[in-house]
């Protein structure tokens, strides 16, 4: 792209502001403002600015979907368990880690999987992550492919890990590191913000980004080749989790479904968590501050709370439909954000409190482009262990809790 098609295009999006300090910029600095408009989909800001102006409500009717519960997966673990473990022994079955975030609510300064939970020794949350996926490989003696997304701020930090502590035992020829997408950032008027002269302010583009990134990085021809027909994803900060887990896998092939969920009972009707549903009779996710009082009251057939199963972001995908669906538009969150920005004078502010927004998709928005999906059950003090702040609850305290409960030695 040169000057002239830049020019046309942040016109045509209203964002001509973008080349205020092109006069000024050294040939560096031009080739790569140059490189980030050419690669920025402009047309976002105006699809979801204006919904989230308009304050477009979702007017879909909510029901209850049917989950698979403890006592049928126990009743069915022996046939689930062996049809699940066949399909990883035949390399069906890919496991993708999100790993874009950064420790900051932990305290520390880098990734959030290079975190230690140890307690007399090292242990690291990438590790944990790495020991579980291994359960499963060494029960199918095959190994796994493993797709590790990461962000622009913590990418090479993370390879450089995962090279220092060899993998974990891990095989590294089966471990594939890729960047999540960037989406830009706009003041509240739907202006782009610039961080530097030369730099649109972007962030990661949401964890519903994920499968685009994949296609975006080539990765789409590794899961082609080798046959990989499921992709088992999840997020970082679960350290409990089992992964690309043969009694899920199984569960899905059997019932003949293209989505599955892990879930866990909620510990209390309005717990903040996701909870699967039917968005006029499609498979959906419905979140925690969308559920009324009278849908947190909703009984079943058999008297049990009807959304009572949060999601624990942990899905399984066919990818023959992410495929069809990649080129789909998700729907884009508008988020409000503290975004660093150059002023009029060229000169960096951080400001202390929300000033603009952030643009994200959500993986729970992929669900409703798959005609099936099991919201599968799992025992939450066995599987959810989740790290998300330094003390209280899904903290680091009461992850190593819950890993202690579980054999693991900290």
């Amino acid at each position: 792209m040169n000057y002239e098609e830049a020019k046309k295009k942040l016109d045509e999006a209203g964002q001509s502001h973008v080349l205020k300090y092109w006069d000024s910029l050294n040939d560096n600095e031009k080739e790569s403002l140059l490189a980030q408009i050419e690669s920025t989909d402009f047309a976002v800001i105006e699809r979801s600015y204006k919904a989230h102006k308009e304050n477009v409500k979702d007017n879909r009717v909510i029901s209850p979907i049917q989950a698979m519960k403890l006592p049928e997966i126990e009743e069915n673990r022996e046939s689930f368990y062996k049809t699940g473990l066949d399909a990883i022994k035949n390399g069906k079955v890919g496991a993708v880690l999100l790993a874009g975030g950064m420790g900051t609510r932990l305290g520390a300064n880098g990734p959030k999987g290079v975190y230690d939970i140890g307690v007399t020794h090292p242990i690291y949350i990438f590790e944990r992550i790495v020991s579980n996926l291994m359960d499963v490989t060494s029960a199918a003696d095959t190994p796994i492919h493993l797709f590790i997304m990461t962000s622009d701020k913590n990418h090479e930090t993370t390879v450089s890990f995962f090279n220092e502590h060899n993998f974990f035992g891990y095989d590294s020829n089966y471990v594939h590191f890729f960047k999540q997408d960037m989406a830009v950032a706009t003041d509240t008027e739907g202006k782009v913000y610039m961080d530097s002269k030369f730099h649109i302010a972007d962030s990661p583009n949401g964890n519903g980004g994920w499968f685009i990134s994949m296609i975006n990085a080539g990765l789409l021809d590794i899961i082609d080749k080798d046959g990989i027909e499921y992709l088992n994803v999840f997020a970082v900060d679960n350290v409990l989790q089992r992964i690309a887990d043969p009694l899920f896998i199984g569960a899905m092939l059997e019932r003949g479904v293209s989505c599955g969920a892990k879930v866990v009972k909620k510990s209390a009707p309005d717990e903040k968590v996701g909870v699967m549903c039917l968005k006029d009779k499609a498979p959906s996710v419905v979140e925690y501050y969308e559920l009324t009082e009278e849908l947190m009251n909703t009984l079943d057939e058999s008297g049990e709370r009807a959304y009572n199963y949060g999601v624990i972001l942990n899905y399984t995908f066919k990818t023959d439909i992410l495929k069809e669906i990649s080129s789909a538009n998700l729907p884009w969150h508008v988020v409000e954000k503290k975004i660093p920005y150059i002023n009029e004078d060229g000169n960096l502010i951080s400001p202390e409190t929300p000033n603009g927004y952030k643009y994200e998709t959500l993986i729970l928005d992929m669900v409703e482009m798959f005609d099936s999906c099991i919201p599968f059950e799992v025992v939450r003090n066995r599987e959810f262990a989740p790290i998300k702040n330094k003390t209280g609850v899904d903290s680091i305290e009461s992850a190593r809790e819950l890993l202690k409960e579980n054999g693991v030695e900290l």
